[in-house]
């Protein structure tokens, strides 16, 4: 085999199908024709592979150890169509990634122990293999080779099981859920077959940094993410940053639905830098992906109204309106009608099935954040294997930040606490109570707490004691009055984590009566009768 010379696939070293080829590449028995299939059965196959190149690359390897930097960060053994060649290619790594030299020789002392030599061939293969050279400039062609037709053995593999999955009739698993449990496979098999990447250079990384920072500048808001709408909260992040997973975490009754329905809102109102339909520059509308798994579309869509058109939504749901008032939500809602906010209720949403969703509405209506609500309400992939629910979590939670990866925007995912929060004197909620949720707290690039401390001391309001006067008992009264009129309409939003920038709290002002959250106007901003 000449130095220079990569067997492309149609090549005259083409992967080994078992069937005789004619002179143009094509399949002699894929010519076959139906009448002949019929009478026949279907036409057998062997798995894509090819020897030839594994043998080159081995011998590559064997030859010049120099070659294994070129594959060593996408080819396995498993890649090896021969099980000889993936045992012969894990003794050479074992051996290089101890420092020592992997030739034929010290292949026979290493195999000689095992009593394996002669079922790989001999002392005799392995110096047929070491004779089987290639450039070290070759050898990445040839792992790639390798690892593409693994690839493709691995999508056989997929599609018989596929099929075989179709046949079963099984009650307790949908075809729905075998389509998203399929294309989470495959997602995976795509993931696997990235053999490009690595190293990014120093010069382009700066660059891509620069490139925030410019952006920021021209905004001239300090933002080189997503602006939240809430002035306090944008100082402390920064906005909302691309392909970063946000989490949200609160124990009920904080307003965990009410605080991202009112970011959506905001995100939905905001415009950015595009081109219309004439390929002038304009400014677009931003489109928001909101998965709602805990309410339905109609419910999340009367929050917003209601947070929007400030109307009680308890007076809307009951129809307690006047003329004026529905005029007034009916103009609002027209308004609202116009935004890019688009709501998915499905329950029991799965990672495959958020994936194929957005990536339908980014070629469809362009997309810039999408909201969860909330993650432990998702399911894992259909036919997973994961032994408990927290690994199933954490499996969630990681996809979620693929998604965010791949979609290159924020996701901002809610999720419960544990009620340990509710064991302590001091109730605001800290990283370690996320614990049980697996590894939420390690794929976050930012997590979020809520907290408001009305919702805790009215309901500690005091009662008598027997051993209480009346005055005493007046007195604690007026302890918890005060306290709860020093907490009314505030809620604090902690930073427990943000690799992007620090730490804090965020004081925020909360109006339960349209669930909506705003900015906190400083004391010496407000009003004298206030």
């Amino acid at each position: 085999m000449e130095d220079d010379a990569i067997p492309p696939y149609d090549s005259d070293i083409p992967y080994d199908d078992g069937h005789d080829h004619d002179s143009m590449g094509h399949d002699a028995m894929g010519l076959m024709d139906h009448d002949n299939m019929g009478h026949h059965g279907p036409e057998l196959r062997s798995p894509p592979h090819n020897y030839e190149v594994e043998q080159a690359l081995l011998g590559a390897v064997l030859a010049n150890n120099k070659a294994f930097e070129r594959i060593s960060d996408f080819l396995l053994p498993a890649h090896f169509a021969d099980p000889a060649h993936a045992e012969i290619f894990q003794a050479c790594k074992t051996l290089i990634e101890r420092g020592q030299l992997a030739n034929a020789t010290t292949l026979k002392n290493y195999f000689s122990g095992s009593g394996s030599l002669e079922e790989l061939g001999g002392t005799s293969y392995l110096a047929e293999l070491q004779s089987s050279v290639v450039t070290i400039i070759n050898a990445s062609e040839y792992g790639k080779i390798i690892h593409d037709l693994y690839i493709r053995r691995e999508l056989i593999n997929l599609g018989e099981e596929v099929v075989i999955n179709a046949h079963t009739h099984d009650l307790d698993l949908s075809a729905t859920q075998q389509i998203e449990g399929a294309e989470q496979k495959l997602y995976r098999l795509a993931e696997a077959g990235q053999t490009e990447g690595g190293f990014v250079s120093f010069g382009d990384a700066l660059a891509t940094s620069i490139n925030y920072i410019n952006v920021a500048m021209k905004q001239g808001d300090g933002l080189a993410g997503i602006s939240s709408g809430l002035r306090d909260v944008d100082k402390l992040l920064g906005g909302f940053h691309h392909s970063d997973l946000i989490i949200l975490a609160a124990r009920p009754s904080m307003g965990k639905t009410a605080f991202v329905t009112n970011i959506a809102f905001n995100i939905a109102q905001a415009t950015k830098p595009g081109h219309n339909a004439d390929g002038d520059e304009t400014e677009i509308p931003m489109s928001v992906a909101f998965f709602s798994l805990e309410m339905s579309a109609d419910q999340l869509a009367s929050r917003i109204l209601s947070s929007a058109a400030e109307m009680p939504s308890h007076l809307m749901r009951r129809g307690e309106l006047d003329n004026d008032q529905f005029e007034h939500v009916f103009q609002v809602s027209r308004a609202l009608s116009n935004y890019k906010l688009f709501i998915d209720d499905t329950p029991n949403l799965t990672i495959p099935g958020l994936r194929n969703r957005v990536r339908r509405l980014k070629r469809q209506h362009g997309l810039d954040i999408i909201i969860v609500d909330y993650l432990q309400l998702m399911s894992g992939a259909p036919g997973g294997n994961s032994d408990s629910r927290v690994q199933e979590v954490s499996e969630i939670s990681r996809g979620l930040k693929g998604i965010a990866k791949e979609m290159n925007v924020p996701v901002i995912a809610l999720s419960q606490l544990s009620r340990q929060t509710e064991q302590r004197e001091d109730k605001r909620p800290q990283l370690s109570d996320l614990r049980e949720s697996g590894s939420i707290e390690q794929d976050a690039d930012v997590v979020l707490f809520l907290y408001r401390d009305e919702y805790y001391i009215a309901r500690e309001k005091p009662g008598q004691g027997a051993e209480d006067s009346t005055d005493r008992f007046h007195e604690k009264l007026a302890n918890h009055e005060a306290r709860l009129e020093a907490a009314r309409n505030k809620a604090e939003m902690i930073i427990g984590k943000q690799r992007h920038g620090p730490i804090g709290t965020v004081e925020l002002h909360f109006n339960g009566e349209f669930t909506k959250f705003s900015d906190l106007a400083p004391d010496d901003h407000l009003p004298e009768h206030h």
